[in-house]
This record gives C-alpha cells, structure tokens and sequence, in this order.
C-alpha cells in the first residue's frame, strides 16, 4: 500500500536569533552580536516562562505586530531562542529591531 504524502506551505515571516539576559532594570535591544543574534535585557524573573511571556510581549510592541504573530520556535528553555514573526519580512523585522537599539 503506497502513501501519498501531501506538502503545505509554511506561514510566511521572518526569524530573528535573540539572547536574553533577564532581570534588567528595563526592557531594551541592547546590541547585535556578531553572529548577528539580537541580545535583549528584559524585566523579568530569570524562569523560562517568564521570559518566554515578556519577549513576546517585547517584541510585539518593537516590531508593531499582535502577540499571535512572534512564537518562539527554539530555545524555550534555555537564554538563546529563535523567534518567529509571521507575516513580516526580513528587512522589516530588521529595520524596526534597530530603530529600538540602546
């Protein structure tokens, strides 16, 4: 018996790699590393769940965009994490991670 196998496309956004550093004195992009990872200071408590619910909430305010459009796709648990923005280009994402850098 044969399968047939049917395949979908993905929603379309960009993905932005981001190191967190938790208990900051306020929410900030601080700079872009040289793998161009964005590292970000956010209040919060150092659990990952915490972080996880402010980053989103962060980067949906830096980049204009509902909560339901940034998922963190890698790194849930642990400082460096992959996060997705549906429905967002690349150099948008980009131009409006810088235009909020301390």
């Amino acid at each position: 018996m044969s399968r047939k196998y049917e395949l979908h496309s993905g929603q379309r956004g960009s993905a932005i790699g981001v190191r967190v550093t938790p208990r900051a004195s306020r929410n900030q992009i601080v700079g872009v590393l040289n793998d161009n990872t964005v590292k970000v200071h956010l209040v919060c408590d150092p659990s990952d769940e915490e972080i996880n619910t402010e980053l989103i909430a962060y980067f949906a305010e830096v980049l204009g965009v509902p909560k339901s459009r940034v998922e963190i796709v890698a790194g849930k648990n642990g400082r460096d994490k992959l996060v997705s923005v549906l429905d967002m280009d690349v150099q948008t994402a980009h131009q409006r991670v810088l235009a909020h850098m301390e």
